[in-house]
């Protein structure tokens, strides 16, 4: 008769205690050690011999992560079980408590050295019962965990509890800790983000806490300076990997590291111009500065992709200002969907009119930066973001890729991620897209030309010099033709934009230049929906044959209401494909259904006009994001049994006709998951959690999707780009 056995994974299941933080070595060794005893009522109730206090004890959930960890205190840190106390009683006043484990001082054998807590309930709760026990023993050093994130942090005073990457061994000190020094190598292998299961967003969420709140600055732009100086940092060691990184505390007093952070600023200013003013100082206060400094010197912001930073960003603008004005940054599988199915090539310009943080300007980059690599058989390892790569990667960005947004803290959030891309050149502009009447007015301002020129001066270059107008008699075409090169018209071969959905256009001036500015009886709207003339704006940055991808609201499809839009769009482009979007996937910002168009210009060669063609429908049916707006990961058994076999269909449409373009029916499907469980979950080639969506194949580990769908659809129909 088999010996019964019982797993850790049976002992956590249903809390929230998890084991993604031991290897599988620590887990089984600590499995062969389980003891399983009948109770009365003839039921196993697992036990473990405590390595400290030398006798059975019961294993709680809490308390199998408690030997677990124990056990490393043991073996990695070598610290004497002697040494140990568990439910140490820590005195408040009458009060007592008890703390998970202390460890006790080398020389001070009573004296607390590091106090552990091991709990289930949330960060913030478990830090701050864990400062509590700091300050009541006067322990320097104190570890939080629960069985998944892990913290470690240095009590510098009662009121600043100061990050750092380890606790130290019995046989080293806290300040060889503090002064070991890290080069890019130490920060791929002890990365925050993923030895401590935690997001860039969530050390933010920390810092806001602790010491931004009350800090008296501008939260956005003092982390958008760190952020700003560490992406530097990371570069100069990516690029020269014996360099020591010099975003960090190696044991400088708080004015040596506000001075030395300082310096490392203003070395980023000048290589990434048009951002900061060269002015420009850290306004943190040196205590301030110093935490900041500790909760983000462990953490890798590059990697194959910028999503570690641009989420972060994401946070901050929307926080700041970007939400009010109805615009919220698209997430990054719907941008790889549209970058696939538009399949940009290297001699191609592209351009973002709604840029945001500039996710489809950079993921159109990277798309073709790995053509590139491929057809110098290079690979792309997974600092691809900072190593150098071959001249035609940065001429690409600097030459073909363009972007502007009429939001100040955006523009510089995608100047920066762009100036990375380009090696420190990009064409990122502030300028209202709608309002081109008044482009040429931003040159009278001298510090707008100090910012913009390079790039101002290669979009002119991309002006229109001729050929039929798209719009109407609010522009400035004489005959059907343009007498001489505007701002109005532009020859783009790819435009990708997620335009801001919320509120009206009322100025006069505006929707006069705009023939969906017009009723059906040729008389101009009072109000017209930002949306709506960002399609005819769209269309005129594209030139003939010109493609574009756009997100809009889905009622744009199917309302009667918009027929009127329908028939503007037909007139112009053929319909290449409509994707139906899930109603998670703008979540928590906004619930609107959305849907992708990707268009053709019509063009006697590239895209020659027909009246019937076949078009392909998509519809999103795995949500990718839970009804609150958390990401759904893939799993790693979804790996082997992933069905996401898209649905699309082929249909003769005559868009003259009362019939409109409507989406399938998406189920609602809620999910109740825990991201943090990193156990089940799938990681790619990178080590980045795979978002659960039915978009496209990512990397080869799951499906085919709706991108894969559309290539086939498009070598059948034979269309220009594929």
């Amino acid at each position: 008769m088999a010996e019964k056995k019982i797993l850790l994974q049976d002992i956590l299941k249903g809390t929230d205690y998890q084991q993604s933080q031991f290897n599988l070595l620590q887990i089984d060794e600590f499995e062969k050690r389980i003891i399983l005893k009948t109770d009365i009522n003839g039921k196993d109730i697992p036990y473990i011999q405590c390595l400290v206090r030398k006798k059975e004890i019961r294993l709680t959930p809490e308390e199998a992560v408690r030997q677990l960890y124990i056990e490393i205190l043991l073996k990695d840190y070598k610290y004497p079980a002697n040494r140990i106390e568990l439910e140490y009683n820590v005195t408040f006043g009458r009060e007592k408590k008890r703390a998970d484990f202390v460890i006790f001082d080398k020389d001070l054998t009573t004296t607390p050295y590091i106090i552990g807590e091991i709990k289930k309930f949330k960060f913030k709760d478990g830090k701050e019962q864990l400062k509590s026990y700091c300050n009541a023993t006067g322990a320097p050093i104190g570890v939080w965990t629960n069985g998944n994130q892990i913290s470690f942090y240095h009590r510098k005073d009662p009121n600043y509890f100061e990050s750092i990457s380890n606790i130290p061994k019995a046989t080293e000190k806290l300040s060889d800790i503090l002064s070991e020094r890290w080069k890019i190598d130490d920060l791929i292998a002890k990365d925050k983000l993923f030895n401590e299961r935690k997001s860039l967003k969530d050390l933010i969420l920390e810092m806001e806490d602790e010491v931004l709140a009350n800090a008296g600055v501008d939260v956005f732009e003092e982390l958008f300076k760190l952020i700003f100086t560490k992406l530097f940092d990371e570069m100069e060691s990516g690029r020269n990997r014996s360099r020591n990184l010099e975003f960090r505390n190696y044991g400088d007093t708080e004015t040596e590291l506000k001075e030395k952070i300082q310096a490392l600023f203003d070395r980023a200013k000048n290589k990434w111009e048009g951002v900061f003013g060269n002015d420009t100082k850290v306004l943190l206060t040196p205590s301030h500065l110093s935490i900041c400094v500790a909760t983000l010197q462990d953490v890798k912001l590059f990697n194959s992709n910028l999503e570690v930073v641009d989420e972060a960003f994401e946070y901050l603008i929307n926080k700041s200002s970007k939400g009010e004005k109805g615009q919220y940054f698209t997430p990054r599988y719907v941008i790889d969907m549209c970058v696939k199915m538009l399949n940009p090539q290297p001699n191609e310009t592209m351009i973002d009119t709604a840029a945001g943080s500039c996710g489809f300007p950079v993921h159109t980059i990277f798309y073709v930066w790995e053509q590139i690599l491929q057809s110098k058989g290079l690979s792309k390892s997974h600092l691809f973001t900072s190593e150098e790569k071959p001249a035609e990667c940065s001429d690409y960005v600097n030459e073909k890729i363009f972007a502007i947004d009429f939001d100040e803290k955006a523009v510089r959030v995608a100047r920066t991620l762009n100036l990375i891309a380009g090696d420190g050149q990009t064409n990122i502009m502030h300028l209202n897209t709608l309002d081109y009447e008044r482009w040429n007015e931003m040159q009278k301002d001298e510090k707008w030309i100090d910012t913009y020129h390079t790039g101002w001066r290669k979009l002119k270059k991309l002006r229109s010099t001729g050929g039929s107008s798209t719009s109407g008699s609010g522009g400035s075409s004489t005959g059907g033709f343009q007498t001489r090169p505007t701002n109005r018209e532009f020859n783009f071969d790819i435009l990708m934009a997620n335009p801001p959905f919320a509120g009206d256009i009322k100025e006069s001036r505006i929707l006069a230049k705009y023939d969906l500015g017009k009723k059906e009886n040729g008389k101009y709207q009072t109000a017209v929906g930002r949306d709506i003339l960002f399609i005819e704006r769209n269309l005129d940055f594209l030139k003939p044959g010109g493609r574009m991808a756009i997100v809009l609201p889905q009622g744009r499809f199917n309302n009667s209401s918009d027929k009127q839009i329908r028939q503007f769009i037909a007139e112009r482009c053929r319909i290449l494909a409509v994707v139906g979007l899930h109603g998670n996937v703008f979540k928590p910002h906004t619930g609107t259904k959305t849907s992708v168009i990707l268009l053709q210009k019509w063009d006697d060669t590239l895209c020659p006009h027909r009246e019937d063609y076949p078009i392909f429908f998509a519809t999103m049916q795995e949500p990718s994001k839970d009804n609150s707006g958390d990401k759904i990961y893939v799993r790693k058994r979804d790996i082997q049994k992933y069905k996401l076999a898209p649905q699309y269909t082929q249909t003769e449409l005559d868009m003259n006709s009362e019939q409109s373009i409507s989406m399938a029916n998406e189920p609602q499907v809620e999910y109740v998951i825990n991201p943090k469980n990193l156990d089940d979950y799938a990681l790619d080639t990178h080590g980045h959690l795979i978002v659960k969506h039915d978009l496209f194949n990512h990397d080869g580990l799951t499906e085919d999707g709706i991108a894969e769908a559309f290539a086939e659809f498009a070598k059948k129909e034979r269309l220009s780009f594929f």
